[in-house]
């Protein structure tokens, strides 16, 4: 009988020490090794350079701290499919933490696990989308980083350079919900104003660039385009377009800038991937609870302005930079690259 008990107790405690292990420190005295799942939306300038910038700042902050963070990185290339079997894959590695980098990714993994911590990164609506309940105390298992857009800013910047524009383009991929709640905006904006507008879609890079022909036929003066990753991809094939047809495109965030159009305004994607990999090691490392985390929001006061299209169109840097200085906290310049390394 004693050595039935015995037995007992010993599978007993193997089972207890399985069932609570989690991340633990090694025996041999070797770093902690936490996972974390990183999964990006689509390839393209912005969402990279915030990968980048997670990547790089979870590296710094292992070595800080005496730990190490085990990456597993992939993207979907907007693919659903591949979305969802991407986070699944996730789920059965065991990963301590995900990271969903744009808001298709983060309603994934949202709807794949309530246990395991969830940081978005790039989400312009988060209350909107149904990730949290509030910005300042999110409720469940997500928290991140949202690059919200000031959508009247943008539009303060446009009848800046151009105080007689009389027709808007908007151009923008009707299933991004990045777009909704800013295109909305922007039509109530003009509408306030008594400026005509004229709308153009597509879901595709091919539908994209149909939809700015169709808009140089329209006759626009300029064009309004938010946070959308679909144009964002878009971008260096419609650029040239545009500038033959010498219409300013006017967008919300600096990476369409890089890659051909007039302005970027918005956030600093490279400082809210800091923010994503700070706020993703507080909770591993400090046992933070995402549902009391508040989502971390930023000051979209930065007009990035491409200095060769500007010249294109027939616009003066130093002109438009006096004219957009009192919308802005900053104006700064860049010239055409398809990927920030290129700047150096």
């Amino acid at each position: 009988m004693k050595k039935i008990i015995a037995l007992l107790l010993a599978v007993l405690t193997a089972l207890t020490l399985v069932a609570c292990g989690g991340t633990t420190q090694p025996d041999d005295g070797s770093a902690k090794t936490y996972k974390i799942g990183i999964c990006n939306y689509v390839d393209d300038a912005s969402l990279n350079q915030i990968v980048d910038n997670i990547t790089a700042r979870l590296t710094a902050l292992g070595e800080e701290k005496g730990v190490e963070f085990k990456i597993l990185y992939d993207n979907c290339n907007a693919d659903s499919n591949v979305l969802n079997q991407i986070v699944a894959n996730f789920v059965a590695e065991g990963v301590d933490l995900m990271i969903g980098v744009a808001t298709p990714v983060a309603m994934a993994m949202q709807a794949a696990t309530e246990e395991i911590p969830v940081v978005f990164a790039a989400v312009s609506d988060p209350v909107g989308a149904g990730l949290v309940e509030s910005l300042e105390v999110p409720g469940g298992n997500l928290t991140g980083t949202s690059d919200y857009l000031d959508t009247s800013a943008i539009f303060n910047l446009i009848f800046a350079a151009d105080p007689d524009a009389d027709v808007i383009g908007l151009l923008y991929d009707v299933g991004q919900d990045s777009s909704t709640a800013a295109i909305a905006e922007a039509k109530a904006y003009l509408e306030s104003k008594g400026v005509s507008y004229v709308e153009r879609t597509g879901t595709t890079v091919e539908e994209v660039t149909l939809a700015v022909d169709a808009l140089v036929a329209d006759g626009v003066d300029a064009i309004f385009t938010p946070t959308d990753n679909t144009i964002m991809k878009a971008e260096l094939a419609i650029y040239e377009t545009l500038l033959r047809a010498r219409i300013p495109h006017y967008t919300g965030a600096d990476s369409f800038a890089l890659n051909g159009a007039f302005l970027g305004y918005g956030v600093d994607y490279a400082n809210l991937g800091v923010e994503t990999a700070d706020m993703a090691a507080d909770i591993l490392l400090n046992g933070k609870d995402p549902a009391a985390v508040s989502v971390k929001t930023f000051d979209n006061g930065t007009a990035t302005v491409n200095t060769e299209t500007a010249e294109a169109i027939g616009l003066s840097y130093d002109q438009v930079a006096e004219a957009f200085a009192p919308y802005c906290t900053k104006v700064q310049s860049i010239t055409t690259a398809e990927s920030f390394d290129e700047l150096g």
